[in-house]
């Protein structure tokens, strides 16, 4: 079956709100096996919400409107829905009893206008509102649903899980879709899209990538009768896929960087801490933020200029005999910090937007070290883009070249 999604306001279409419910409902819907082609915003105006019906109706089996169901003159999704159906409104005298005695135990008065959220038409069944008093509705016509909620997000989604959800799995007949992501740094989505083509035509489990801010994600997307049999096509499409791109590939699904670092790190026993400069403390900020980091994170010094990098102890002739920036004062950055703060590995971080301004967009160099005590390993990368994105971009390579270190350490014992 396939579905669709309706999100109604005006106040979505200025940016005055961001559209929540879309991507709530969106994550919902796999599970219940149900395929989401299209999503729609549509504002405050009956015609327009009534034109966003009639083309769902011809593509979708699902169509899932949130909003526009408030007690005001411009909420007028009910409207739009019985004129579309052509049946007429009228006012449920139970529902309006209902909302004044909500109004009576909260020691108020009920506004006249609420009254319009008690309209029914003929087709539609009322959908309780636990958290409010704009209820929804559930309307089963000529082999299609149309599904009424309220806008506020916590008043949708209780609304979602305890009444749409279930009357949904009973109507989808049982198949579930399930996904899960492989997350890779190092290759670009070009690369990683040529290198996989070969299944990327496969309808199930489908495969796709897509580029995020720490590096090139692929989804597996499979469809079953039952979440296992969804499991083992994706279990059998990702072994493949580990298999020709596995170097890079550094966590799956919810993981991030940052938090498999601290994993590896907590399962050895060691702790780090770090140094920086030009990255305002980008590097520490995501290392802090994993939780149970204080197990193993000492803590980081940032120095936002070449001379500020002498409070580290650092020799101040380092930068002057390479040149400023290098591999030689990272490295010495690294030794500095693991023997200030006592830690088992220090870890440095150079980075660098090429033309310095903040909008720069041209080619500069990052410079990462690890030093464990036994081993110093040093490298040099390339960044591109504006200041901020370079800094993320030269925390997320430094991140996964200390994965990558820590791992290949580990074999080695």
């Amino acid at each position: 079956m396939k579905a669709e999604i309706i999100t109604v306001g005006t106040e979505l279409l200025l940016g005055e709100i961001t559209d929540t419910n879309s991507a709530y409902l969106a994550s919902e819907l796999p599970q219940l096996g149900l395929d989401l082609h299209f999503m729609s915003t549509v504002g405050d105006n009956q015609k327009r919400i009534i034109d966003t019906l009639k083309l769902a109706w011809q593509r979708s089996d699902v169509i899932i409107v949130t909003g526009g169901l408030g007690p005001t003159q411009d909420d007028v999704t009910r409207e739009a829905v019985a004129e579309f159906l052509g049946e007429e409104i009228t006012i449920d005298g139970e529902l309006v009893k209902r909302f004044e005695e909500l109004f009576r135990r909260y020691g108020m008065e009920m506004p006249p206008s609420n009254i319009k959220q008690a309209a029914v038409i003929p087709s539609a069944k009322i959908i309780p509102n636990p958290r409010g008093t704009a209820p929804g509705w559930w309307i089963e016509k000529d082999n299609r649903v149309i599904i009424t909620m309220p806008g506020p997000p916590g008043e949708m989604q209780l609304m979602w899980t305890r009444e749409v959800f279930p009357r949904l799995r009973q109507l989808a007949g049982g198949h579930v879709i399930v996904s899960r992501t492989i997350k890779t740094f190092g290759l670009t989505e070009a690369e990683v899209d040529e290198q996989v083509s070969r299944f990327l035509s496969s309808t199930n489990p489908t495969l796709a990538t897509y580029a995020k801010r720490d590096g090139i994600y692929l989804r597996i997307t499979a469809k079953a009768a039952s979440e296992m049999e969804a499991r083992s096509l994706i279990e059998q499409r990702e072994a493949d896929v580990r298999g020709i791109i596995g170097d890079y590939i550094w966590g799956v699904d919810s993981d991030s960087l940052e938090g498999a670092v601290g994993s590896l790190l907590k399962a050895r026993g060691l702790t780090i801490a770090t140094a920086e400069l030009y990255t305002g403390g980008l590097l520490a900020s995501m290392m802090a933020d994993v939780p149970d980091c204080s197990s193993y994170f000492k803590g980081g010094l940032v120095a936002c200029s070449l001379e500020a990098v002498k409070a580290f102890g650092i020799d101040s002739g380092t930068k002057d005999r390479h040149g400023g920036a290098s591999v030689e004062l990272a490295e010495a950055m690294a030794g500095a910090v693991r023997s200030t703060m006592g830690a088992s590995i220090g870890f440095s971080l150079i980075g660098s937007d090429g033309g310095g301004e903040a909008d720069s967009g041209t080619a500069g160099n990052i410079f990462i070290s690890v030093d464990s005590g036994k081993e110093m390993r040093s490298f040099q990368r390339r960044s591109f883009g504006n200041r901020a994105r370079a800094r993320q971009r030269a925390v997320i390579s430094a991140l996964f070249e200390l994965r990558r270190f820590l791992l290949e350490e580990a074999e080695c014992t």
